[in-house]
């Protein structure tokens, strides 16, 4: 049986073969089979950071159990998936090797074709509101940072984290402590689970768009896909957060749902070089891009920073026309100039007003006004921290200079952002930085609006994942509000799966 060892400590630089070596002294045996099962930076000492590792080793041969997955036994019908990002891909992949049959669709693009619109946007300013940043295979997330930490505590993490590796990922995402992909390399590993999909077995349907769906006596009997009706018994919600015709159509055909609280603001920017510095000290050019995660009670109104991109950019998100929306951005070298987080607020149901989708009309109106703000064509509204904190006008860049592709303007935060998201902004700032140094520097860059943090609405189900009295349709990941980011959202695709298919074990 392999022992496991924690608290194994290597200073950065070291190479992990020295690991093997403790591991044998330990053993007092050769290591035959060696594994790193987590590792994380402890930077909380800038004189003695190191690396903090868990590690399963044997002195005989062994190899890690497979996962196996029990078959259908008796004879099921299609499983409709509306949407290929993670709830959707993973849920998708679990009907499969359940011996299921999953149809996807998918209202963009395939991922090399959605990247050439992205790109098209990025330079030109000619959206398409169905291949953007918020649609297109592999969802929102493909065109973020592939951040894979997550604080919810699944069971099905571990077994994302290796599907990944196993479609292409980089192996050290399995054990790392705060894993990320790339952007870059998130692309091979959609392009990768496609093939899969497709060669054993699952159908993908791209440029479809479920536009509604036909219930009768309390069930799903038919859905409608770009306008032509096709009989359907089960379908998987998994839309993502910035379906809002989808919201709007599920409303119309009396799916139980609820506003939700969520959060909004702006993205901030500072040197990736006074980041790390902050965090490590003068020694860090041996350690990876430093990251933070910031939480501010100096308000009645929690803010806290979100999707952190160490070396990373700024991007448009926009999915409608007349409206900005910034996102964050990483490759996996995590090697541009600056480094950028969201800083948002919480907003509250009662924030926005009566009804499901008033948390929609909300980000709407927010993002218009950012739009005009900076004068259209998907250009930024920024500007500097220092200027924001003074109540000021901001005209010219310091040593921060913007990472936004489609360009930006001047333009106050409070033209755009409520008073009351403002002044949690203002009080949360200065407190900020008392834990990260250099946080509010007055030359760091706000560049709004980050408004899509998730979904404004949950989409209400029952005991065993289904609609609220609809059986046959299962809301499903962050879209209908039961998720959070690439690997929660994941897990939900995996767990609607697993109920689907325990119907006919």
């Amino acid at each position: 049986m392999p022992v496991v060892y924690h608290d194994l400590t290597l200073r950065p630089g070291k190479k992990e073969t020295e690991l093997l070596k403790l591991c044998e002294r330990k053993l007092h045996a050769p290591v035959r089979y060696f594994r790193i099962l987590k590792k994380s930076l402890d930077a909380r000492d800038k004189a003695n950071i190191k690396w903090v590792y868990s590690v399963e080793c044997s002195s005989r041969p062994e190899q890690p159990p497979l996962r196996t997955y029990p078959r259908i036994t008796r004879p099921a019908p299609n499983v409709y998936i509306a949407g290929a990002g993670p709830a959707g891909l993973f849920c998708a992949l679990r009907l499969l090797r359940h011996g299921m049959t999953p149809v996807l669709l998918e209202r963009g693009k395939p991922v090399e074709e959605r990247a050439e619109d992205i790109r098209h946007f990025f330079e030109t300013g000619v959206l398409d509101p169905d291949s953007n940043v918020q649609f297109g295979e592999g969802g929102a997330g493909t065109f973020s940072d592939g951040k894979l930490y997550t604080q919810t505590n699944s069971a099905f993490h571990r077994e994302i984290l290796e599907t990944f590796v196993e479609f292409g990922a980089p192996e050290e995402i399995a054990y790392l402590g705060r894993p990320h992909i790339g952007s870059d390399r998130l692309h091979l590993v959609i392009a990768n689970l496609r093939r899969y999909i497709l060669e054993h077995g699952g159908t993908i349907r791209y440029n479809s768009k479920l536009d509604d769906v036909r219930i009768t006596d309390g069930a799903l009997t038919a859905i409608s896909v770009n306008g032509a009706w096709e009989e359907a018994s089960l379908l998987v919600l998994a839309v993502g957060h910035s379906a809002r015709d989808t919201f709007e159509l599920l409303q119309r055909r009396g799916f139980p749902m609820e506003a939700k609280d969520f959060a909004v603001g702006v993205r901030i920017e500072h040197l990736q070089s006074r980041i790390s510095r902050a965090q490590y000290g003068e020694g860090y050019a041996a350690l990876p891009p430093a990251d933070y995660k910031l939480v501010s009670h100096a308000s009645e109104r929690a803010v806290f920073t979100f999707c952190m991109c160490p070396g990373g950019v700024v991007i448009p998100a926009a999915s409608e026309e007349g409206g900005v929306v910034v996102n964050g951005m990483s490759n996996f070298a995590r090697d541009e100039r600056n480094a950028n987080s969201a800083l948002v607020v919480q907003v509250r149901k009662e924030d926005f007003g009566e009804g499901a989708l008033a948390g929609v009309a909300f980000q709407r109106k927010i993002e218009r006004a950012a739009y005009l703000a900076a004068g259209g064509g998907y250009l930024a509204p920024v500007q500097l921290v220092g200027d924001f904190l003074a109540k000021k006008e901001s005209y010219y860049f310091g040593e921060v200079r913007p990472s936004y592709a489609r360009g930006t303007a001047f333009a106050p935060v409070d033209a755009y952002l409520p008073p009351a998201v403002c002044t949690s902004l203002r009080a949360a700032l200065p407190d900020m930085d008392l834990r990260l140094s250099g946080f509010a520097s007055c030359e760091g860059v706000l560049t709004g609006v980050e408004s899509r943090t998730s979904s404004p609405v949950r989409i209400l189900r029952g005991e065993h994942f289904e609609a609220e009295g609809i059986a046959g349709v299962y809301p499903c990941g962050e879209g209908c509000g039961y998720a959070g980011g690439i690997t929660s959202a994941a897990a939900d695709g995996l767990r609607i799966a697993q109920t689907i298919a325990s119907k006919y074990l």
